[in-house]
Formats: C-alpha cells, structure tokens, sequence
C-alpha cells in the first residue's frame, strides 16, 4: 500500500512540475509578429477559416478608406448592431447606414486586425485588432481618434458575410495593448 501511494505522490508530482508556470497561466497560444499573423506557410495557427476572416476584415476596411460611411454599412447584416465608445447602439441596417454618412474628405477611418478566431462549423467568426480616425475640426486643423474594435461576421442564407456586431472603443496608443 505504501508502495502504491508513494508512486502515484511521484506521479502527481511529475504532472504538476512538468507544466511551466507560464502555460498554466497562459492559455492563447503566443502570437507571431503581425506581418506573419494571416500567413498559413509562416504561422500554422492560422486555419482556411480564420484566412478567411482577415481577407473580409480587409476587404471590409478598403472599401469603407475607398467610400466613406454608405461603403461602412454596405457590410452590415439587416440585424446588425453597431456599439461605439460613449455612444448609444445603433440598431439595425437602415439606422447603421443612416449614422454613417461621412464621405472619405471629410473622415478617413482605417483599421488592421490582430487577430481573428471562427466558429467550429464555419459560420461565425470574428476579428479584432487597432483603428485611426482623422477627421478635421472647424479650424481645418486634423483630428485624430485611434482605438481598439472587434467586428463579428456571419455567414448568410445566400452565402456571403455580414458584419452583425461591430464594437469599438477610443483607446491608448497600439503598442499598449499587444498580446503576449
């Protein structure tokens, strides 16, 4: 019996002290550097699906740099929800695309994900990572907003996807908040 009980204490003890510190407090795996994020051949984390979600978070934010406000809401699903910082939710298409009206002269806003995760089966995803907005005040003079966003992605009836939440918030300088 003392045999028994001394073999599974050095047992025990083995799988405890074999974790690091540093993975038992760690779940999300290190990131690579952002230029290797959405790259399959350098960063085996990156699956088709989270590929996948990069390419429309880009496609999202080129068209939105290319048109404006009516280019933003173009991406929304019929439900969708915007949540800005200090802001009350703006609900549904019609509302989204009526809030945005801002032409690319008057309000540039461009964004980069960070990272992005999607659902088992492939129908909901969601990106995250850092966005600028310069606009101009009375004076001419630029004014800038930066901040940290996640966009959530749902793949509709027809195929396509949509945005159906898009949360932002005014936020400290992008190199505060990089994981680790």
């Amino acid at each position: 019996m003392r045999v028994v009980s001394a073999a599974l204490s050095t047992l025990a003890a083995l799988v405890f002290c074999a974790a690091s510190p540093a993975q038992m407090l760690n779940p999300v795996p290190p990131q690579p550097p952002a230029s290797q994020a959405g790259n399959p051949l350098t960063n085996p984390e990156v699956s088709p699906g989270i590929e996948m979600l990069y390419q429309l978070d880009a496609q999202f934010a080129a068209a939105t740099a290319k048109g404006g406000g009516p280019a933003f809401a173009a991406w929304f699903a019929p439900d969708a929800v915007t949540l800005s910082n200090g802001k009350p939710a703006v609900v549904g298409h019609d509302a989204i695309a009526a809030s945005a009206t801002w032409t690319p002269a008057s309000y540039q806003l461009t964004w980069k994900p960070e990272g992005a995760r999607i659902s088992e089966n492939g129908d909901m995803g969601y990106t995250w990572g850092h966005y600028d907005g310069v606009s101009k005040d009375s004076e001419g003079n630029a004014v800038k907003t930066s901040g940290r966003y996640m966009t959530l992605w749902k793949k509709q009836a027809d195929g396509s996807w949509k945005v159906e939440v898009d949360a932002s918030n005014d936020g400290p300088a992008a190199d505060c908040c990089s994981m680790h």
